[in-house]
């Protein structure tokens, strides 16, 4: 099978970065931005060649065992991410100016800030130890929604509002929802003063969606062509 590089959907990218690699070690990355006019397929093909990304899950094994590291290729649009695994790779030393670390430097893609945190409690009240993938919204971008949905908490009747806070466009990951409640307590404060009633939690959506992260080239390069019209020669 041909390795899966090319994510159809910022919430599949999102959603194989936080859920499938960084939760398998792949915590030390190189950004990328391929310009317009050049061919991101060729590009995809070239890098994944160069550094030896497509390989089975037993040579990763065997890799691991042997001190190298393993490495995964990700793009959505004209964006793209190489991620690695500690160990020995030609990737850190052509890339060693560019590579950052999901523990100390976020990776920020459409309003979304995904790194890599240790947890919090458990369910039992003990200290998580444990390194997680940590997806939210953004620090800017949250205040901007937040200002831009307290416009509507003034509002006596709460349809329009109850109708923009289940259509903030983020998945909602734990963290996620953590500030979509806060949000709600903000804007329940607001309307509290103003003597309105509240708007319950159930508006908002807190179940995230599974999706496939990758759909197969020839969907992609029809639904290109159905957005860019006929290519002209």
């Amino acid at each position: 099978m041909r390795y899966r590089a090319e994510a159809s959907s910022v919430e599949g990218f999102v959603q194989q970065l936080a859920c499938c690699y960084l939760t398998h070690g792949y915590w030390l990355y190189v950004t990328g931005w391929i310009p317009q006019g050049k061919d991101a397929h060729a590009i995809d093909d070239k890098l994944i060649r160069k550094y030896g990304i497509d390989v089975s899950e037993s040579t990763r094994a065997r890799r691991k065992r042997a001190g190298q590291a393993n490495l995964q290729y990700l793009r959505h649009g004209r964006l793209f991410v190489i991620l690695a695994t500690k160990g020995e790779h030609r990737f850190f030393d052509d890339e060693a100016k560019m590579i950052r670390d999901f523990r100390r430097v976020p990776l920020k893609i459409a309003g979304y800030s995904i790194s890599v945190r240790r947890g919090g409690r458990t369910r039992e009240g003990k200290q998580d130890d444990r390194m997680h993938a940590h997806v939210q919204i953004e620090r800017e971008r949250f205040q901007q929604e937040t200002a831009y949905l307290l416009q509507f908490s003034r509002e006596r009747e709460p349809d329009r509002l109850q109708r923009e806070l289940s259509l903030v466009p983020f998945e909602p990951y734990a963290p996620v929802r953590r500030q979509m409640l806060s949000l709600l307590r903000t804007v329940n404060r607001e309307r509290k003063k103003l003597g309105l009633g509240e708007i319950p939690p159930t508006v908002l959506r807190l179940r995230r969606r599974v999706i496939k992260p990758f759909a197969c080239r020839p969907v992609l390069e029809a639904a290109a062509k159905e957005l860019t019209g006929p290519m002209s020669l």
